[in-house]
């Protein structure tokens, strides 16, 4: 199937584009040169090719979850503005 005439002025509209009338001829150039090769590509021979959806096999590279010490009670609340028992105090949000 032969690319016969591409409706830039169309494509543009829905892309929301404004083209000057030069780039309306660039463009439709270069359209239908990417139509001509994608038709080019449905001419392989993929029947072999099982379908992936990466070109390597992707693994997830994460650590183990091992339980760390944190920060103690002290620490957490040493650059606090204000704290009480052990706890942040904060500003009052919904009355």
């Amino acid at each position: 199937m032969a690319v016969e005439h591409i409706d830039v002025k169309y494509v543009a509209h829905l892309a929301r584009l404004a083209l000057t009338p030069e780039e309306e001829t660039r463009f439709g150039a270069q359209l239908k040169d990417i139509l001509a090769y994608i038709e080019k590509l449905k001419q392989v021979d993929v029947s072999s090719v099982e379908p992936t959806a990466h070109t390597f096999p992707l693994i997830n590279v994460t650590r183990e979850d091992v339980a760390r010490p944190g920060l103690s009670n002290e620490e957490a609340l040493r650059n606090a503005p204000a704290s009480a028992n052990g706890l942040f105090m904060v500003p009052k949000v919904v009355e």
